[in-house]
């Protein structure tokens, strides 16, 4: 099941609370993802087994379209498009219909999954080049040889494109030209990443968290782990929070390092962690996915799927209330999709009679004198109360 919370990245302006939970809709898939689905606005845009892309309503759930596609990796979806890798070409098809917008040969694989932000669509090759194209027609703006093939998907921010290699090196690049601006070596191979215009979080296998300054790359300050860290960080606009393969849960000072809290996990987190407003939630192999609130790392709620989680937790914000869309494989029903939001509605309670009840006793009439008030039953009645 795949869950959808709010976009990972910089900080935003607030956003509701997702918990309490409801289920907005329950889609049954045909078949299992062949890829990570995208997602960009109110929709949704699944790989399907069988050469398949499906784009989906997150509103309704209702299919949009479907159109065949050999999808080799997660897509990328912005400016009315949606971006995919297939085994010779890279194309692009219209959010609208799903017709095709241009297409471009492809002489080699892929080392990690499309990126597209502000126009840009980046692809990393598995020989270590890395490509800019123009997203709204394709035409390749620059090539450059990174000499070894990335360790996770380029990042991108203000005017400059990250790439993590392989052999440990950070490398920052001009968007618009691909020139060389700097590169950082790290302890170890580096892991997806977090961009911010002013700094960068990264985790390594070397089991530290750096963060570095975006302006020439130097190692603002790291942490120590006790294992390889998880996908890339999240942040607000005090924390920055990652998970790591000691199974602990940190939020650090996003400017000085410094912790904050750190929250222990009863399971091996999947991948990185997401926020939904002041949540953040984290999702192992198996449901159910837990929330944290970001002041102190207290618990704040479940959700509780069935089978195995089939793509990681995303969070969508923007609409009228931020989602959670949760995509899990069981045996018996096969891939599912599912939308969470917030329930705004208080619980029913039965209501209970009004202990004493008291009678009233009828109004009189206008020119009509008022009946006698009543009397306890065995007792004589109460004489009316004298008139004006």
């Amino acid at each position: 099941m795949v869950v959808i919370v709010g976009a990972t990245g910089p900080a935003r302006p607030e956003t509701p609370a997702l918990f309490p939970l409801r289920t907005v809709w329950t889609l049954a898939l045909t078949s299992p993802l062949a890829a990570p689905p995208a997602f960009s606005g109110s929709r949704a845009y699944f790989p399907i087994e069988g050469d398949r892309l499906g784009a989906y309503d997150l509103d309704t759930g209702d299919e949009l379209w479907m159109m065949p596609a050999r999808t080799q990796s997660k897509p990328a979806a912005g400016e009315g498009l949606v971006f995919i890798a297939e085994p010779e070409t890279l194309a692009a098809f219209r959010e609208t219909d799903g017709s095709e917008a241009w297409r471009v040969p492809l002489t080699e694989g892929l080392a990690a999954p499309l990126v597209w932000d502000n126009g840009w669509l980046i692809a990393a090759t598995t020989s270590g080049a890395l490509l800019a194209l123009r997203g709204l027609d394709g035409d390749l703006i620059w090539r450059r040889d990174l000499g070894v093939p990335v360790s996770a998907p380029p990042a991108l921010a203000a005017d400059r494109v990250y790439a993590p290699a392989k052999d440990g090196r950070i490398i920052a690049l001009r968007v618009d030209t691909g020139e060389p601006l700097w590169e950082r070596r790290l302890g170890g191979t580096p892991s997806e990443m977090l961009a911010l215009n002013d700094r960068l979080y990264v985790g390594s296998e070397d089991n530290f968290f750096y963060c570095l300054t975006a302006k020439n790359g130097q190692i603002d300050w790291r942490w120590r782990t006790g294992g390889d860290v998880v996908g890339a960080a999240v942040v607000d606009d005090r924390r920055v929070y990652f998970l790591s393969f000691d199974n602990i849960l940190r939020g650090l000072d996003r400017r000085s390092g410094a912790q904050r809290w750190k929250r222990p996990l009863p399971f091996r987190p999947l991948t990185g962690p997401v926020m939904a407003g002041e949540t953040v939630i984290v999702s192992g192999v198996a449901p159910p996915l837990r929330a944290y609130l970001t002041k102190d790392g207290a618990p704040a709620g479940e959700v509780t799927v069935e089978g195995e989680l089939a793509a990681p937790a995303y969070v969508v914000s923007g609409l009228r209330l931020p989602l959670l869309v949760v995509i899990a494989r069981d045996i018996a029903k096969g891939t599912m999709v599912t939308v969470f939001s917030r329930s705004f509605e208080p619980p029913i309670l039965p209501i209970a009679p009004l202990p004493n009840l008291v009678p009233m006793a009828p109004q009189p009439k206008p020119g009509e004198a008022p009946d006698a008030p009543l009397s306890k039953p065995g007792e004589p009645p109460v004489a009316p109360l004298p008139g004006p």
